[in-house]
């Protein structure tokens, strides 16, 4: 065998192998793609306020009577206190009260006839406005006249007011109520009645 036989011989081993090895090596590595990231909800945020909850407070306002008992109209200052329970549904809210005023010179000079007091018991239905609550309110009414003689009668009113949450525990509010009392304390006249009050209470 000549050198170059020999040569040949060693080499072509090498020459068949290497374009195998060299296919291999194109060959890019098979890269698993990553998984698509998982995007949590968003957390749900409630804009609104939890109304639900007892009150108590006060009250501060005006107050006028008419009817035919008296000769004029009679009004003044009226004062007094609250207290109730709210539960709110989520964009309706319904709640109970039970109020008291008392007047301070609704008087009637001519007839001697004045406001006393007034004492309600209220069923209310708002709107959860967020901070604020507009709302209705309907219920049963008794009022004390003095003068001449004292005098207690039952009847009616409706209204509409609104409260405002300044904080977690306080609540300014303003309400207005019209009153009707058909025969007032069997005397066969009527008297309408209206307040106008703003109104402080505390959440509990």
């Amino acid at each position: 065998m000549t050198a170059f036989n020999r040569t040949l011989a060693l080499c072509l081993p090498f020459a068949l192998t290497a374009p195998m090895a060299m296919a291999g090596g194109l060959n890019a590595p098979i890269v698993e793609p990553a998984p698509a990231p998982v995007m949590a909800p968003a957390p749900l945020v409630n804009h609104g306020t939890d109304w639900t909850g007892f009150y108590a407070g006060g009250q501060l306002g005006y107050g006028s009577m008419k009817s035919p008992l008296l000769t004029d109209n009679a009004d003044g200052l009226i004062y007094g206190v609250h207290a109730g329970y709210n539960y709110d549904f989520g964009t309706f809210v319904l709640g109970g009260e039970v109020d008291y005023d008392k007047g301070n010179n609704i008087l009637d000079a001519a007839s001697g006839i004045e406001l006393d007091s007034v004492t309600r018991l209220k069923l209310r239905a708002g709107y959860d406005a967020g901070n604020w609550m507009p709302y209705i309110t309907v219920g049963a009414a008794s009022a004390q006249v003095k003068g001449g003689a004292n005098l207690t009668d039952d009847g009616s009113f409706a209204g509409l007011g609104v409260d405002y949450r300044l904080s977690n525990n306080l609540t300014l509010g303003g309400e207005v109520l019209q009153h009707q009392f058909k025969d007032f304390g069997g005397t066969g006249s009527k008297v309408d009645a209206t307040t106008a009050t703003a109104r402080v209470s505390y959440n509990f």
